[in-house]
Formats: C-alpha cells, sequence, structure tokens
C-alpha cells in the first residue's frame, strides 16, 4: 500500500493564531515551516521549538521550523496559510505572489474587513494573487490561540468554493484536539469572523462599564442577528452564522478574557482612551481596523446594524460611553428578527 506524502505548510506568519494553527498542522502530520518577519523569532522556534514573542512557555512541536526567507517558505508548498492583519494583506501578498506555487491552496486566517475598498481577505487575495477563488479557503471558529496551544478541544470551518479544496484542507488540520467541518460559504465564514470582532468590542465595553451578563447577552444575541443580516445580504447562508464560524466564533471572542478584542473594549469601557487602549493590548484589534468597513458594507447593502454604528461612533469619537448606550437602548420598540 502507498504512503501517503504528508503536505507541506507554510505559515505566514508568526503571530500568535498562525503559531496555533502551525502546531495543528505539524500535529496532524504536515511538513510545516512558519514564515517570521523578525530573525530572533525565528532562530528561536528551531533553536528551542518555542515562540519567545507570544508563547515563550509553550512547547512546539520538534518537527516546525521557521524562516525569515519568503521564498524558502514557499518551495514545494501544498498550502500556503495565512495569518496576518487584514489592513497589511495587499502589500504583504504582493511581495509573496510571486513565489507561491500554481497548486498551492491558499487558506486565510484573518477575520477583517479591508478599510479601503470593504473586501474580504478572500476577495483581496484572488485579486491581488490572481488566484482562481477555487483555490482560496477560510478556517474560521472559536478558536483561541491559547487553549489550541495547550491542546484543548476546538472545532473550526473550512470554507472553500471547491469541495475538494476545504476536504484537503480538512485532512491537513485535523489532530485529535481540533476537528474541523467543511462548507462552501466563504461569504458566510468571512463575516461571521469580522463582525464579531466588533460586537466583541461592544461586549467588553459593557463589561468594563459594568453592565452585567443580561447585557452581554443582549449584545451576543443582537449582535448574532444583525451580522446574520449583513451576510444573508450579500450572498451567505444563514445556516453558516448559527454554526462554527458565525455564533460558535461570536460566543468565544464575546465571553473570554483570552480575546483580544474583547479585552480592548473592557479598556475603552474602564476609560482608556483608544491610544491607552491599544497599548495595553499590545497585539492587532481586528475590530477597531474593520468596524467602519463593515458600517460601510451595511449601509451599501441598506442592513440595519445598530451595534456596529454606535461603536463605529464610539471609535470615531463621535459619541461617549454614555451616549452609545443610551443609542441602542432608546431605538423605537420594535418585534425581534
Amino acid at each position: 500500500m502507498t504512503q501517503q506524502r504528508s503536505a507541506h505548510v507554510a505559515v505566514f506568519s508568526a503571530g500568535s493564531w498562525g503559531t496555533a494553527v502551525a502546531k495543528i498542522m505539524a500535529d496532524a502530520g504536515s511538513d510545516v515551516i512558519v514564515h517570521a518577519r523578525r530573525s530572533e523569532i525565528a532562530d528561536a522556534i528551531n533553536a528551542t521549538h518555542r515562540n519567545p514573542g507570544y508563547f515563550p512557555d509553550m512547547e512546539l512541536p520538534a518537527s516546525l521550523r521557521a524562516t525569515t526567507d519568503p521564498a524558502a517558505a514557499l518551495e514545494g508548498a501544498d498550502f500556503l496559510v495565512l495569518s496576518i492583519p487584514a489592513q497589511s494583506l495587499r502589500s504583504s501578498l504582493a511581495a509573496w505572489a510571486p513565489h507561491v506555487g500554481p497548486d498551492t491552496v491558499l487558506v486565510s486566517l484573518m477575520k477583517g474587513i479591508e478599510r479601503d475598498t470593504g473586501k474580504r481577505a478572500s476577495e483581496v487575495t484572488t485579486e491581488v494573487t490572481g488566484i482562481p477563488a477555487e483555490r482560496v479557503a477560510v478556517l474560521s471558529g472559536p478558536n483561541l490561540a491559547r487553549e489550541i496551544m495547550e491542546g484543548q478541544p476546538a472545532a473550526a470551518t473550512v470554507a472553500c468554493p471547491d469541495k475538494a479544496a476545504a476536504v484537503r484542507v480538512q485532512q491537513a488540520c485535523h489532530t485529535s484536539y481540533f476537528r474541523p467541518y467543511t462548507s462552501t460559504d466563504v461569504i458566510g465564514c468571512e463575516l461571521g469572523g469580522a463582525v464579531k470582532n466588533v460586537i466583541a468590542l461592544a461586549v467588553g465595553i459593557a463589561s468594563g462599564m459594568g453592565l452585567g451578563d443580561n447585557a452581554t447577552a443582549m449584545l451576543i444575541t443582537r449582535g448574532l442577528a444583525e451580522t446574520t443580516r449583513l451576510a444573508v445580504a450579500m450572498g451567505a447562508h444563514p445556516a453558516t452564522l448559527a454554526g462554527l464560524a458565525g455564533l460558535g466564533d461570536l460566543v468565544a471572542t464575546c465571553s473570554s478574557p483570552l480575546s483580544r478584542n474583547r479585552t480592548f473594549g473592557t479598556h475603552l469601557g474602564r476609560g482608556l482612551s483608544i491610544e491607552e487602549a491599544t497599548a495595553a493590548t499590545r497585539q492587532t484589534t481586528e475590530g477597531v481596523k474593520s468596524a467602519e468597513a463593515v458600517l460601510a458594507l451595511a449601509n451599501a447593502h441598506d442592513v440595519d446594524m445598530p451595534i456596529t454604528d454606535v461603536i463605529t461612533a464610539l471609535l470615531n469619537g463621535k459619541a461617549t460611553l454614555d451616549q452609545a448606550t443610551a443609542a441602542l437602548m432608546q431605538r423605537p420598540p420594535k418585534p425581534e428578527r
């Protein structure tokens, strides 16, 4: 019986979620190399099997390697896993695209909307690289990086227009602790991942203001409603938003202190400025970067998104915390939809 060749995976780059997915795919039996921007991170991963920038206390698989050379990382890659800030995707991909092989499947881990264009990560990817959508997959779900690094149970959705490609990605990241499902609804998965970050900011703000669990539950529930409205208006299937990439990701991001978006919101709710909250959070907070772009999509599709509207006004300095709370609570009563 012929033994199946292990997949070669290039993970760009060595942030918290990229590192966690690199571990998953190495544990699943793939040959994984991480592209790190800083040589000290790459050297540490190779020498100590740890990422000192994010998880200095967590050991990585011994087989996992790292490099600062994008061409070397992409040589012979079956999968290119992209885990970088959504707002830098376009410029980064432009530099990396010449090294992407003709059969490489790109896997997006990004949960943001490009501010200048309102495009999802998969759309930016196909536009910059010229790679067809059938070779671009999205991995999304309730996946807190530290819990993944600890090997705690988790699941996610792999979405791709090509079912066979989705299955290939699924097989490459299926482990005893990580269970991936497949889907063809890329729009639903990407919007679920992007909008939940904005809703998590609102939940964090409510928590920081001491508004209680009822407020949290209200924001999560109504946040799911407005996310679903937008996603369906843009062509997604409503069931996707009730699944792992929708409700699952929303609950995890809004509920956990490990969530950077919720944490950022909590800082704001306690009275910190945007600049102070950014310094305190220390990592990219996609909800802050994408809120205005999400609202622009809602306006373009004539979709009512009151939570996103209020959060955008707050981030732009057009509303105070008290005004934002009042704006939500004093909306005209209407049937629940």
